[in-house]
């Protein structure tokens, strides 16, 4: 046992030994190990840096030309001096006064087709797109959409750069996205965010609503500007900003290209979007009208009103009815029911299950066009 210790005291020394024997005449050997592990190191951080992009120029560059500035005025009557209509004992004509206001826009096809929102254009004497190269061309509308606010320009101009389109729906929370537009009308700006939320709803901003919400930067002036994805392609139309100061305050939205195109399309073909109405007047169902219809929980949406000889009064429905699905699909607010009967295409069959009395029944209605 004796020699056994002795042993490992001679191995432990001459361990020690040898240690020190290299770290003073051999250092480089020790600092080997420090190196292949701070070159590892290195090309980690390199390889985690080209994974990321530096920048967003190119994808800004593919899609910058095909966004607009547009220019609107119109003439307002505006008041003469106070006093002034009762010194003579009769009014004074008003004074006309020239009011004008900028917002964006984004070509949509060769033929010249540029898609904004509505409120960019609405009650406009003149229009005028501003190209990016500096030049500005009269605009003709080609059709409105107020329910989605979107609106169809046209300028009659050659060559005109026109935008690549993305498909919204492939969109997910964390995506990049940049915002181009003409805020507060100081020339084209790019702004960056990701997206923040999909399917944004009940916002009071639009009829439908359906909207993008994104923290790029999105001002008074952006209004109908483009948002895009990091590769250059359109995948929103900027339309609002949630704020109280009239800034950004990173809640903008913007409404998805695929509901926009399809917007454009039906406008350009026929002047107008086609949608599904049924002549009701639907209202949210509370808990006190729950308990008082005799329902254990708030459900469905209630028929308040009825036009008559309308589609939905053809189809059986009465006042006081309660709407608990439509096309097989549970609805629980207004909202949701009008967004259902308005993307049946008029002329086709809905099917309609509503409480009456206690009883579940199954109608279908014949839906209508919806006045424009």
């Amino acid at each position: 046992m004796v020699n056994f210790s002795r042993f490992l005291l001679q191995a432990a020394l001459t361990g020690v030994a040898l240690a020190v024997v290299i770290a003073v005449f051999f250092p480089d050997i020790l600092n080997r190990g420090d190196e292949a592990s701070l070159q590892v190191t290195e090309t980690v951080g390199e390889s985690t840096s080209a994974a990321a992009p530096v920048s967003y120029a190119e994808g800004v560059r593919r899609a910058a030309p095909a966004v607009v500035n547009i220019m609107t005025s119109r003439t307002i009557d505006r008041p003469t001096g106070f006093g002034l209509h009762e010194f003579f004992g009769q009014p004074l004509p008003p004074d006309e006064r020239e009011q004008s206001s900028l917002g964006s826009g984004v070509i949509m096809t060769d033929q010249g087709h540029i898609l904004t929102n509505h409120h960019v254009i609405e009650e406009a004497d003149a229009i005028a797109i501003m190209l990016p190269d500096g030049t500005a061309h009269p605009a003709e509308i080609i059709g409105i959409d107020a329910d989605t606010d979107l609106a169809v320009l046209r300028v009659r101009v050659p060559d005109l750069a026109v935008a690549t389109l993305g498909h919204s729906r492939d969109l997910q929370v964390g995506d990049v996205v940049l915002a181009i537009g003409n805020p507060f009308g100081v020339g084209q700006t790019v702004t960056q965010g990701i997206v923040s939320a999909t399917g944004r709803n009940q916002l009071g901003i639009n009829t439908f609503e359906d909207f993008i919400q994104t923290d790029a930067a999105i001002n008074p002036g952006n209004s109908g500007g483009a948002l895009i994805n990091a590769g250059g392609e359109v995948i929103g139309i900027n339309t609002a900003i949630f704020s109280r100061s009239g800034g950004s305050h990173g809640i903008g939205f913007a409404i998805p290209v695929d509901l926009a195109r399809s917007v454009m399309t039906e406008i350009i073909e026929q002047g107008y979007v086609a949608r599904g109405w049924l002549g009701i007047e639907v209202q949210a169902m509370n808990r006190e009208l729950a308990e008082s219809f005799g329902l254990d929980a708030p459900r469905g949406v209630l028929v308040a009103g009825i036009l008559r000889e309308g589609p939905a009064e053809e189809a059986g429905i009465r006042p006081g009815d309660i709407i608990t699905h439509l096309d097989g699909n549970s609805v629980n607010t207004p909202r949701e029911a009008l967004n259902v009967i308005a993307r049946t295409t008029p002329g086709e069959a809905l099917d309609i299950r509503i409480q009456r009395d206690d009883e579940s029944q199954e109608l279908a209605a014949t839906v209508a066009q919806r006045p424009i």
